[in-house]
């Protein structure tokens, strides 16, 4: 996927996500390694000058939570299971401030992430999405405060 920029989620969240991870896991069921997150934009290279209006812009903005609660798969990777963000209007507005930001600075920008394309989600199972959805539903909302927005 080349680099990224996340919404890194508070403490309490990841917790509850990474439960989540586990009861898959505990399945056999592959799940990602690293921490709970959202991807907010993709690209094949995010350059430090990018980085750097992106870390200035986000100093500007509230951050916002981010209320996580139904499972699904995302169009173009149909073997992970994810659970996808309820879309406001003030996720959607550091969302866009973040590609704005990035406009015209990296390479190679991935089209799922972008405004009008982006579905916000958290990764759960990588693999069997189908078996991983019968383990997990219903699954509770997870409320996500946004914590920190990291580039790279």
């Amino acid at each position: 996927m080349g680099q990224t920029v996340r919404f890194r989620l508070d403490e309490a969240a990841c917790a509850e996500l990474t439960a989540l991870r586990s009861r898959l896991s505990g399945h056999g069921i592959a799940t990602p390694t690293e921490p709970p997150s959202v991807i907010a934009a993709a690209a094949g290279a995010i350059p430090q000058a990018a980085q750097e209006a992106l870390a200035a812009e986000v100093r500007l903005l509230a951050l916002p939570s981010i209320w996580l609660e139904t499972l699904g798969t995302v169009a173009g990777r149909p073997d992970e299971l994810v659970l996808a963000a309820v879309v406001d209007a003030e996720l959607l507005a550091v969302h866009g401030a973040v590609h704005d930001a990035l406009a015209g600075r990296v390479r190679s920008p991935l089209a799922a992430y972008l405004p009008g394309t982006w579905l916000p989600h958290c990764v759960l199972a990588s693999e069997r999405p189908a078996e991983a959805f019968a383990l997990l539903h219903p699954v509770p909302t997870v409320r996500a405060r946004v914590v920190a927005v990291d580039a790279g």
